[in-house]
């Protein structure tokens, strides 16, 4: 499928944000074009960091109208989905290894009215997608290991990108429902074509766009980068 026919979503990861003034920050990336607010969740036993969680959602939320894409690298997981989607997550990914039955979650995320998704790690398999597919509204691979921002693109990615998307066009040529391909890693202006022509639709970006230079057009210019890179 060409780039074309599958329209390019970025996802600005505010793991990269300044805390200090969070909802001017994500006022600002709205404004300059992105279509999603990527929330990264860490409770330093999953993964060996502590971010943010359902209280921060919550107070964002008033301050876009895209959806919040919320990212769970947390350990165990179904507790604390509900307190997301209440809080207005609009998204809601976690890693299967943090779920005890992976179908019995994905449908709980649907039911509380968001949309569901898997998350892969490098090392992790993609044949955890085979029997969930019907469940899946998104696929998110992780093209770093999880825990910290800026770190930088693992090569392999693109070659795990191209088996989920011939998956996901597979599925859908059957007559499944559509399911995002999401990357979070690592994604800059001079990887963001390879990446997008190995499949993917959705690319969080972190420190790309909230390290942004003012100089060179801030939140809006790299985000015009990202888009204009992607589609070459």
């Amino acid at each position: 499928m060409s780039q074309t026919l599958r329209p390019l979503r970025l996802a600005p990861s505010i793991l990269s944000a300044d805390f200090a003034k969070l909802g001017e920050e994500v006022r600002a990336i709205e404004a300059a074009g992105a279509d999603l607010v990527h929330f990264d969740v860490m409770d330093n036993h999953y993964v060996p960091n502590l971010t943010i969680g359902p209280l921060v959602c919550e107070a964002i939320r008033p301050h876009v109208s895209i959806p919040i894409d919320v990212h769970l690298m947390v350990e165990p997981v179904d507790a604390i989905i509900p307190l997301f989607a209440k809080a207005g997550a609009n998204i809601i990914t976690f890693h299967p290894e943090a779920s005890k039955h992976v179908d019995r979650t994905l449908s709980m995320i649907r039911e509380l009215g968001c949309k569901a998704g898997l998350v892969l790690n490098p090392a992790t398999s993609i044949e955890w997608l085979d029997h969930v597919m019907d469940k899946l509204d998104i696929v998110l691979l992780m093209s770093v290991n999880p825990g910290f921002g800026g770190q930088k693109f693992i090569p392999s990615t693109l070659k795990k990108l191209q088996q989920v998307r011939a998956r996901i066009d597979a599925h859908m040529a059957a007559g499944g429902q559509p399911i995002w391909l999401e990357v979070d890693g690592g994604v800059k202006a001079d990887n963001i074509g390879d990446i997008v022509r190995a499949g993917a639709d959705t690319c969080v970006a972190g420190s790309a766009v909230f390290g942004a230079p003012d100089a060179g057009g801030g939140y809006t210019g790299i985000m015009q980068t990202l888009r204009q890179n992607a589609a070459v």
